[in-house]
């Protein structure tokens, strides 16, 4: 750490200004006590059969009600937005153990795996590890970090089976979920306690995960109070690295929680929930000696803790008003690879729901979040001052119009929200939807989105290659760095064909102001280095602008009673230059060509005799001209026998067609990256 206050002393006073807060603190371990042992005693019942999505009607999945467009609940059919919702019996057919696994089958997601525990996700564009305009939520609690404005997808390992659904909305959703929720929103929500009454075992193993398993147990006490909790654990086999070795990227986690739902009255529901991990994960990052110059590959560990306590209150006044108030708070530790954090984040938000007449159901609603870090620096990575913390205040309203009883909607809505760095930002929107019939739904939609400022780019100093000389290049953060803007204008289509087949088409072009850019600084010399060190210093800027487009479709297709296929399709077009006074010359054909122009998916159910059940998966995903990533096709597919009511024994392959591949392959990515394997494993699934 010292190696870097003597960069900063040295820094431009612009720079050192927003640098001489510095400081180090301790990393404590997170400890989260979890009241539940009394709980066991009580007794249960068996645990509601999954809903099973064959025995629906195409009309019954267009229906399916989401609250993530506008916080409240809406038919799918009738929603302004590109939506796709991945339900109960959509994570059982896909034979993924991890959420980033499922999140493939969206058309207009890129899900590219970097290695065994790290991920790049994103909507329509701008992938990296780092993927900052992506917003993720597991029943409403941000798990967007401002450390890296990313998420961390290792630990967030919500237990598939306790999944209800997962709403992906493609496109701007910043008028209900503020800033960074710019070209997509993932919801992830959980099963209410009272539908996962009884008892769950999972267990398997295979080529890759080396073993992993849930145990559950949910009850009642009394008639208006449920009730479960879990426990899980995974141990993951490593990647080969890019040469065919160990990439040294194995990890494990072992996750606990639980979720009680209450009704003290007929108009009031309580909700509280928590979960606490510990765990561990192998990492292969490059590491810069400055004596002689070189820059070497080195493995590390990253230990990882980490919890959360959720509550929510929703009280109903009418059928035409309701209120709710909801709060969290999140600690997590991450010691290693690069750099040691904690972070504690706290978090308040209150929403009503009124009925205005006949014509107006208007949500409104404000929130406080407060978050601070303590981070420790290395050799490699450091954030300075090394302690921060910041607040958001935020106030939103949207008022769904019915123009015309169930045919026409307007949506006029906006959110003001300060940011961690920056002042306060607007992000209105307009959404129109035009049913002419009860089969059909024309929306569109113009939206204002902004990505504010993380730690990263205002404050962070990091090692990226040793140089002869001896000399050093590194990338700073830069503490007036400002937001990056969208305007985002959509159209959209979906129609119930027929009693068997349905469409979803979605168009955007979207256009950017302030995107990030890398600035040369003027270099300059260590003082107290011997021998003298030449530092050559990049810093972020907002200098490039540009426009994305494209289209995204998807098909839910019944071909017969036992055989259904769902084909999904997405192309992307990005054209972004840098503005005259900017000196970068590869971020703009870099950020294009880490994104696949197409991508595509077919996934495939068949329902056979005795219990049976054949479901396989295919996903062709377009080059990474930028990485020298070229395309691939992955193959996934499942053989399920549900042998009694309550157990179900699968076996799933995975990426069949290829024994290893490359998926992305970004050299701003923290850790080094690795190859997709093929694999295999076992499960059986009981509920009691």
């Amino acid at each position: 750490m010292r190696r870097w206050n003597r960069i900063v002393e040295s820094m431009s006073p612009a720079l050192r200004r927003s640098t001489d807060k510095g400081g180090r603190r301790t990393l404590k371990r997170c400890c989260l006590t979890l009241p539940l042992a009394l709980l066991l005693a009580v007794p249960a019942w068996p645990q509601q059969k999954p809903l099973d999505l064959t025995e629906q009607s195409i009309e019954d999945l267009m229906n399916i009600k989401v609250t993530s467009v506008t916080k409240g609940l809406q038919k799918r059919s009738q929603v302004a937005a590109a939506v796709f919702v991945i339900g109960q019996e959509d994570i059982r057919r896909s034979g993924a153990t991890s959420i980033p696994d499922l999140l493939r089958m969206v058309p207009g997601l890129d899900v590219a795996q970097i290695n065994a525990n790290t991920w790049a996700i994103s909507a329509r564009g701008f992938n990296s590890e780092f993927s900052d305009k992506l917003l993720v939520l597991v029943d409403g609690r941000a798990v967007y970090t401002p450390t890296f404005a990313d998420v961390f997808w290792d630990t967030l390992d919500v237990p598939l089976e306790d999944i209800d659904r997962i709403e992906v909305i493609r496109g701007p959703g910043g008028t209900v979920w503020g800033n960074n929720a710019v070209n997509g929103v993932i919801n992830i929500i959980t099963k209410k306690a009272a539908d996962t009454l009884g008892g769950l075992v999972t267990g398997g193993g295979g080529t890759l995960e080396h073993g992993f398993g849930t145990v559950q147990y949910g009850g009642l006490i009394r008639g208006d109070t449920a009730y479960r909790v879990f426990t899980t654990y995974h141990n993951r086999a490593h990647f080969p690295d890019l040469n065919g070795q160990d990439g040294g990227d194995g990890s494990h986690l072992l996750h606990g929680g639980f979720r009680i739902d209450s009704n003290p009255s007929k108009r009031d529901a309580l909700t509280l929930q928590g979960d606490i991990y510990t765990g561990g994960e192998g990492e292969s990052i490059v590491h810069s000696v400055l004596s002689p110059p070189e820059n070497l590959t080195v493995f590390r560990r990253a230990d990882l803790s980490g919890g959360n306590i959720m509550g929510r209150w929703s009280h109903s006044f009418s059928s035409r008003a309701d209120v709710t108030l909801q709060f969290y708070f999140d600690r997590y530790t991450r010691s290693g690879p690069q750099s040691h954090e904690a972070r504690d984040t706290i978090d308040f938000d209150f929403r009503n729901h009124l009925v205005v007449r006949s014509r107006h159901d208007l949500n409104w609603g404000m929130g406080y979040r407060h978050s601070a870090d303590q981070t420790l620096g290395t050799i490699d990575l450091a954030f300075v001052p090394a302690n921060q913390s910041g607040y958001l205040v935020s106030f939103f309203v949207e008022d769904q119009i019915t123009l015309k009883p169930a045919r026409v909607f307007l949506y006029l809505g906006t959110k003001l929200e300060n940011d961690y760095f920056n002042g306060f930002d607007l992000d209105p929107n307009v959404r129109l939807a035009w049913t002419p019939t009860n089969r059909q739904t024309f929306w569109a939609a113009v939206s204002d989105a902004h990505r504010s400022p993380s730690q990263r780019d205002v404050s962070l100093i990091a090692a990226l290659a040793a140089l002869p000389g001896p000399a050093e290049a590194i990338i700073t953060g830069n503490p007036n760095f400002d937001d990056e803007t969208e305007l985002s204008y959509e159209l959209g289509y979906r129609a119930q064909v027929n009693s068997r087949l349905s469409v979803d088409l979605a168009m955007f072009l979207n256009s950017y102001r302030g995107l990030q850019t890398r600035e040369p600084l003027p270099p300059f010399t260590e003082p107290n280095s011997s021998p003298p060190l030449l530092v050559i210093p990049d810093t972020f800027a907002n200098k490039m602008y540009g426009t994305t487009g494209g289209i995204e479709a998807s098909v839910n297709w019944k071909i017969t009673d036992r055989w259904t296929l769902s084909p999904g399709y997405s192309f992307l077009k990005m054209h972004l230059r840098t503005d005259p006074t900017s000196m970068d010359t590869t971020t703009a054909a870099d950020t294009a060509g880490s994104s696949p122009s197409h991508q595509a998916q077919l996934r495939s159910h068949v329902e056979l005799s005795h219990g049976l059940g054949w479901d396989s998966s295919v996903y062709f995903v377009g080059p990474l001209p930028a990485q020298f990533v070229p395309s691939y096709t992955r193959v996934d597919t499942q053989l399920t026998w549900r042998f009694s009511e309550g157990m179900t024994f699968s076996v799933v392959g995975q990426n069949l067609l290829l024994d290893h591949h490359v998926e992305f392959n970004d050299y701003l990515s923290a850790v080094n990256p690795s190859q997709v394997k093929r694999s295999a494993y076992a499960q059986i699934v009981w509920h009691f």
